[in-house]
């Protein structure tokens, strides 16, 4: 029996990863490590083990690593990448101490040396941390959730613009789901270990013009481009003081740091991943049938 360790099991990500995971591999080799159980009571009930685990405690995060085969680590949505890195050391004692077998962590395209990103330098730290640490890893960078897209196509609408401070630059993207799938296809098939880091993308990337005609046709409205400043973006979406962030991130876009594309994700599920504009397709369907 081997036993699978889902940190961060109640976000967006992370719920997700669990419920690939339990197509894969009976709910009873599965232990969720979250900050507050009572979220995680929809998966106790299919049998899988819920441990209290909290980040900044190091002894919470022993005790739900214990005897783990394969930790999926997913990081927590702290803005900085002090509190970040920090959170990792713990998680990787634990892991140490735990003996584990195989750690998957979560990655992103953000994490260039020049990255002006505010977590660049976390999502930076990460490989050459693991790298040193002699624990077997994978990494599995994302491109940009394609998901935000959906609930932001009406503002959209009305701006009748993108508003990304992204100049010529492109960006890729890839979905929840499809990360979700390869983080737990990864997770439960050792030959795909052998390669320590992938990047997760659909096949193609998008200039901010291109995007914005895919947004018009899927929408049926007239969406161009205007590119606002990068302050003027994080003081428009400074929700959570999370303005400064997301600026920053596509100040690295700017500079074409978020355009990657591979084929890893094919090489990990034998398909690609859904595109862009099938992806707007479906969601948008199915938030028309759930109103």
């Amino acid at each position: 029996m081997t036993k699978y360790v889902v940190t961060g099991a109640t976000g967006h990500l992370g719920q997700r990863v669990v419920q690939e995971l339990a197509q894969r591999t009976p709910a009873t080799n599965i232990t969720l490590g979250v900050h507050t159980p009572a979220k995680a009571q929809a998966f106790a009930n299919q049998g899988m083990t819920i441990q209290k685990l909290d980040y900044q405690d190091v002894a919470s995060v022993q005790a739900a690593l214990q005897d783990a085969d394969v930790v999926i680590y997913i990081p927590s949505k702290s803005h900085d990448s002090f509190s970040r890195v920090t959170e990792l050391e713990h998680v990787l004692t634990a892991a140490q101490a735990a003996h584990v077998g195989h750690f998957l962590a979560m990655g992103f395209i953000a994490d260039q040396a020049d990255n002006p990103f505010d977590l660049s330098a976390f999502y930076g730290y990460l490989p050459r941390r693991l790298a040193e640490t002699g624990l077997s890893y994978t990494i599995l960078r994302n491109a940009l959730y394609a998901d935000p897209l959906v609930p932001y196509l009406p503002e959209l609408i009305e701006r009748q613009n993108v508003i990304y401070p992204m100049g010529d630059a492109s960006l890729s993207f890839i979905s929840l789901a499809d990360s979700a799938a390869a983080f737990a296809q990864v997770a439960v098939t050792p030959r795909l270990w052998q390669q320590s880091v992938y990047t997760l993308t659909q096949e193609r990337s998008y200039t901010m013009p291109a995007l914005a005609a895919v947004l018009s046709q899927i929408s049926g409205a007239k969406i161009g481009y205007a590119p606002v400043t990068l302050q003027q973006f994080s003081d428009l979406y400074n929700q959570g003081n999370e303005g400064h962030m997301l600026a920053s991130m596509y100040a690295g876009g700017a500079q074409g740091l978020l355009a990657t594309v591979t084929d890893d994700y094919h090489q990990i599920m034998g398909r690609s991943a859904q595109s862009l504009p099938d992806f707007l397709k479906a969601s948008l369907a199915t938030a028309s049938t759930t109103k």
